[in-house]
């Protein structure tokens, strides 16, 4: 049984009062029992996860995150370059809470709550992109064309397949592009529709369908997906799909490093973990096993 002697609570100042509310109820009980000191902070904007984490996280034994994966993205920008750095436990608040999926974290409120205590300590890897970080994934085309045409009324209507319904109103228009990729120091040139780099199982609440993808390994997992590859990736991500990605085949070329170099022959977009943030070229590196999250062990 995890205990912790000083915790810090992040939850969304501005969501809704009376959900606020609801949710304060369902987890502080529990969490409060198992800590001998417990501060819970709102956030009011964008940007102050990231900031409260770089300020405070090195004071806490443990960060409580309530949200979906764009809080957790920035509780992790701030998280990661501290020199101390506290464990970190996820509730699920958001949309899709994906990286807590890959954590194998009840999406049910108060079973996560109780698991902050009950679960196990996963050293988990982080990846370095410039000055910013991620835990759950990065993309490059069609990923991001499709983050950054969810219409906000359909996510909030429709929730987990908004993702997959802008991705399948995109493709009509994908134009491939010609991607050079330096994967710990082999060069690799490829023309592709997207560009996934994973270290997380799960997007838009869908699982990836590659076995090989770990938190723990100090490797990220590199998709190039060809223009006759995206029929099959997105199947295979949707409800209608099942099984995985037969590793031979040569329209979804699969690639493992612990530091890559991704450039394209015109400036593409970036999604890091949901949001658009950069640009390529860019340079990730993998620092394994730099934080500790609670969950649930994979079994084989």
């Amino acid at each position: 049984m995890n205990s912790y002697k000083k915790a810090l609570y992040i939850y969304n100042g501005n969501a809704g009062k009376k959900n606020v509310l609801d949710i304060l109820n369902q987890t502080v009980g529990v969490i409060s029992a198992g800590c001998k000191e417990l501060t819970i902070v709102a956030t009011k904007e964008k940007g102050d996860a990231e900031r409260i984490c770089s300020e405070k996280g090195s004071s806490f034994d443990l960060v409580i995150i309530l949200g979906g994966d764009g809080t957790v993205h920035e509780c992790i920008n701030g998280l990661s370059p501290l020199l101390k750095r506290p464990k970190v436990a996820v509730l699920p608040g958001g949309t899709c809470n994906d990286f807590s999926r890959s954590l194998n974290i009840p999406q049910n409120l108060e079973q996560a709550a109780e698991l902050i205590f009950e679960g196990s300590v996963q050293n988990v890897d982080v990846v370095k992109e410039g000055e910013n970080y991620f835990v759950n994934f990065w993309g490059t085309g069609l990923i991001t064309d499709a983050s950054e045409n969810i219409n906000d009324a359909i996510k909030g209507v429709l929730g987990r397949i908004s993702y997959f319904i802008s991705a399948i109103q995109t493709i009509q228009n994908a134009e491939p592009f010609n991607v050079k990729l330096n994967i710990d120091e082999e060069i690799i040139e490829e023309r592709a529709v997207m560009v996934l780099v994973a270290n997380g199982r799960f997007i838009g609440t869908n699982e990836l369908p590659f076995p090989s993808l770990e938190l723990e390994d100090g490797l990220v997992d590199l998709f190039v997906v060809k223009v006759a590859g995206f029929q099959l990736f997105k199947e295979l991500l949707t409800v209608k799909g099942s099984g995985v990605v037969d590793e031979k085949n040569q329209d979804i070329q699969h690639y493992q490093g612990k530091s890559l170099k991704i450039e394209t022959e015109e400036v593409q977009k970036v999604d890091m973990d949901g949001e658009v943030y950069s640009n390529t070229p860019s340079e990730l590196k993998v620092l394994k096993h730099h934080l500790q999250f609670i969950g649930i062990k994979k079994t084989p």
